[in-house]
């Protein structure tokens, strides 16, 4: 939803604790969501196959569907007969604030998924990016991929909000990369009571989202490269921006370019997801996607991604 107005206008600060507002709001949008479909969309829409990894109701039919026809494996994904699809609420307003509610339904039955059958179907892992979900499911993979040596990315988001120190230490030691936004960044950092070299101490490396700023990445060994966000991009609705920023960096990271590349990789396919409503609305032609690279980040950089996405 979107609120024409200003949150902030309807906040009085000394009265938070007895919160209640109401707005009227200009249009409903029904979108498709949920940080792993946005993920493997992404990686869809670039050519690559990725692996869903998660639990739905029965009402998850149509979206299957959707996935599949843009690349997505989704025949590990849990069904479940008593719950409904976990859904996101949320409503914008013209500053690009956000008030969202998240109904957790099915995702609570993710614990009951075990990661060796789906290996054993498709082979080994590149990765496993566990995002936020049920926490017990979080722990339970984040344990599994350290029993077997799968490399897992940890990437709490939403969860840090909920989750207490211990377990946030426990999804991010070992990680071979740890995303966040900035602000989480902190959070990371006053939960687990790690100071930012400690954190850096226990990934490979760390990549962390700046908004119009671009990212970071940085690794304890002193790596620190800074990527701008990519050139010209009216900001229509941020939902799912960090999501596509994670299937451009991964997917450039498959087809194995640097850090820098696939930050910038990130940062374009972000950028179509910003310029549109909903995190699955976007499309582009590879030709449209490598000149939008190149335009952003150069010549170098657009010749190098060509023939992963041209052939």
């Amino acid at each position: 939803m979107t609120f024409a107005g200003r949150f902030s206008d309807s906040l009085v600060v000394d009265q938070l604790d007895k919160l209640s507002v109401s707005f009227l709001v200009d249009d409903l949008e029904i979108r498709r969501g949920g940080v792993a479909a946005n993920m493997c969309f992404g990686l869809g829409r670039l050519g690559l196959r990725p692996v869903l990894v998660g639990a739905a109701g029965e009402d998850f039919a149509d979206y299957r569907s959707w996935l599949e026809r843009h690349g997505v494996d989704c025949e590990s994904v849990h069904i479940s007969d008593a719950k409904h699809t976990a859904r996101f609420v949320c409503t914008t307003d013209s500053t690009m604030a956000q008030f969202a509610s998240f109904y957790p339904g099915a995702m609570s039955e993710a614990r009951l998924i075990e990661l060796a059958p789906i290996a054993a179907r498709v082979g080994d892992p590149a990765y496993v990016l566990i995002g936020a979900d049920d926490p017990d499911a979080m722990q339970r993979h984040t344990a599994e991929c350290r029993q077997r040596g799968y490399r897992f990315i940890a990437d709490c988001s939403q969860q840090l909000a909920f989750g207490d120190g211990e377990l946030i230490r426990d999804l991010i030691d070992g990680a071979a990369i740890l995303f966040s936004n900035e602000y989480e960044s902190h959070v990371i950092e006053k939960k687990t009571g790690w100071s930012a070299a400690e954190v850096l101490d226990r990934v490979g490396f760390q990549v962390t989202t700046l908004g119009k700023d671009g990212v970071r990445v940085q690794d304890r060994d002193g790596l620190r490269i800074e990527v701008a966000a990519a050139k010209d991009v009216p900001a229509v609705e941020p939902t799912g921006v960090g999501d596509a920023f994670r299937a451009g960096f991964l997917g450039a990271l498959s087809w194995g370019t640097g850090l820098e590349r696939a930050a910038q990789v990130g940062c374009v396919l972000a950028a179509y997801v910003v310029e549109t409503v909903g995190t699955q609305e976007y499309s582009f032609t590879p030709e449209a996607f490598v000149a939008r690279v190149r335009d952003s980040y150069g010549a170098e950089a657009g010749d190098e991604i060509t023939p992963h996405l041209l052939g």
